[in-house]
């Protein structure tokens, strides 16, 4: 199935070749790439307005994703026709986390790698509002990342590290 790249914004440039394959492997790697995903990069005001509607936060964030199907932490979804194959949407907030890279010194493009990995795992289910469900996401991201870094000579680590 496909990986459907969009860039909203145009503040940030963005590789999206490699970001799109960096999506496949990783969509791989938790076992879902029978499975349609939307990624879209946008813009500071286009993450606060989805942030706003839908968390409730009147700031601009680095990943919010929206799920087509309610699962069970880690498990895939039961579609029962073809046009239910798709994990959802994950929206990353590339200027956000440009901005973010500029005042610590990361490499933007594997900081927006790992940001697309967060919101994988957010697609499955997975959450980080309490420890057990942090340490849980943490483990997921680990794995599919580890998968990545063996394919690609990368040495990405998960977003959450250190939040509890």
């Amino acid at each position: 199935m496909s990986v459907a790249l969009r860039n909203a914004q145009r503040s940030v440039p963005v590789r999206r070749a490699p970001l799109r394959r960096a999506v496949c492997a990783l969509r791989a790697a938790l076992g879902a790439s029978r499975f349609d995903v939307g990624v879209v990069c946008a813009s500071n005001a286009l993450m606060q307005r989805l942030n706003g509607a839908y968390r409730h936060c009147l700031a601009p964030t680095d990943v919010l994703s929206f799920p087509f199907h309610q699962v069970v932490v880690g498990e895939l979804p039961q579609p029962c026709c073809r046009g239910e194959y798709n994990l959802g949407d994950i929206f990353l907030g590339v200027e956000y986390i440009h901005q973010q890279c500029r005042e610590t010194g990361e490499d933007f493009d594997d900081v927006l790698t790992v940001t697309a990995a967060h919101g994988l795992c957010h697609l499955l289910g997975y959450r980080h509002d309490t420890k057990p469900e942090w340490e849980q996401m943490y483990q997921k991201e680990a794995q599919i990342l580890e998968e990545l870094n063996c394919l690609t000579g990368s040495r990405l680590r998960p977003l959450t590290a250190g939040l509890f």
